[in-house]
């Protein structure tokens, strides 16, 4: 009976160590934690396929337990003061720092726009709530978090209008003066998802006639920036790389345009073109924007150009027109576009497919004359700057917001 225990025993061990396991480079620090980490994504996302399959709950109904795992109400604290608003009908998290007694000078401002692949996440959650209460702390700063709406119930562009109906209601002068902002020293910044809202903001607001305040500067973390090539050298290289591997990367991006699984399953093949798009994929020409040691062995191929994106189902309206809107994919703006927009920090990772997205916009920037600070972290993957909060807090995520703050502290 105790040999049997024993046999039992080491099989679930056996089990769990090959389930645990992934080939992660050895670059990485900390990559038993990783691993353990990314257990707990993969045996979500296979329930999440699993339940959709059985038609109980769709996949990233499933997947948005991530988000209410890490729910947190924001409250107020000594030294930060928290309100929950609306600004013109979208919630927002206002974190301003407490007034000090005689103190009427007027304060920096960040616009913080939560990453999730537009599906996921939320400004409620502990890593976004503690990182706005430390540029609160660190920079005497007001902080302005937006709970936009995500698809898949609504499609772009809903997040991206909430985002940019709160950026414009912000900036109003008397809206500026009720929370002690300085005009001239706004930034908005975001992560993954919340990069992509964060470029598309900055570049649109730029373009409004008659807007009297302009930001200061954008700060774009591990952006997603195009949808036209998604087999750039970095979603080749980091296809199954921990916390987002190149299928739940389309799958956001699919999800953002539409619930057909046609534009998905072509954009699987990197078939999901079409005429209009396809005069845009200039913009995105890796083997023109990325620096040869991001191509390295990788041989550019333009991505197909197909009548009817994913088959006649997805039709010639809503996602195939999408496809082709800067709102979506701030990479596809010409150069004029890109001049007068606000100094830039990119942040990138090499183990991301999201990498040659970051580095391509850095370069087209500096081409443009935009002053850029680009920040790459050799050892780096999607998601670390968000992993501080016990058990999945790591090193790379401390180094990363520690540089984060500083670059907005000495450009803001």
């Amino acid at each position: 009976m105790r040999f049997g225990s024993i046999i039992v025993f080491v099989a679930l061990c056996s089990f769990t160590a090959y389930y645990i396991y992934e080939p992660i480079p050895e670059e990485i620090e900390e990559r038993w934690k990783l691993m353990l980490t990314n257990s707990f994504f993969r045996s979500l996302s296979h329930l999440a396929d699993l339940s959709e399959l059985l038609g109980l709950k769709d996949y990233m109904g499933v997947m948005y337990f991530i988000t209410l795992a890490e729910k947190v109400v924001p409250v107020s604290d000594e030294h930060v003061k928290v309100t929950e608003e609306k600004f013109d009908g979208v919630e927002v998290v206002l974190y301003q720092p407490k007034q000090k007694d005689g103190n009427t000078e007027l304060r920096r401002a960040v616009i913080y726009l939560h990453g999730g692949g537009w599906c996921l996440g939320s400004s409620r959650m502990s890593p976004y709530d503690l990182l706005a209460r430390k540029i609160v702390t660190e920079l005497d700063a007001v902080v302005l978090s937006v709970e936009y709406r995500l698809a898949p119930a609504h499609h772009f562009p809903v997040p991206y209008e909430d985002v940019y109906r709160v950026v414009k209601h912000f900036l109003h002068k008397g809206v500026l003066a009720q929370y002690s902002v300085d005009p001239g020293r706004i930034a908005v910044s975001g992560d993954s998802a919340g990069g992509n809202l964060a470029a598309a903001v900055s570049q649109q607001l730029q373009k409004e006639p008659g807007q009297q305040v302009q930001l200061k500067a954008q700060a774009l973390i591990y952006p997603v920036l195009q949808a036209l090539d998604l087999n750039t050298p970095s979603y080749q290289q980091n296809q199954d790389m921990p916390i987002l591997p190149r299928t739940l990367m389309v799958r956001f991006w699919s999800e953002y345009f539409t619930s057909d699984r046609a534009l998905f399953r072509a954009m699987m093949a990197n078939t999901h073109n079409n005429p209009e798009s396809s005069s845009l994929l200039k913009f995105v020409n890796w083997s023109a924007f990325l620096p040869e040691t991001y191509r390295r062995k990788y041989n550019y191929s333009a991505p197909a150009v197909v009548q009817g994106v994913g088959g006649e189902a997805v039709g010639t309206e809503g996602p195939s027109r999408s496809l082709a809107d800067p709102r979506a994919s701030p990479l596809l703006v010409p150069d004029t576009d890109l001049r007068s927009l606000p100094k830039a920090y990119i942040l990138t990772c090499e183990y991301d497919v999201l990498r040659d997205d970051g580095i391509m916009y850095v370069t087209r920037l500096r081409s443009a004359g935009v002053e850029v600070t680009h920040e790459h972290y050799d050892t780096g993957f999607h998601g670390g700057l968000m992993f501080t909060v016990w058990p999945t807090d790591f090193l790379i995520a401390r180094r990363m917001t520690e540089n984060y703050i500083k670059w907005l502290e000495e450009n803001l």
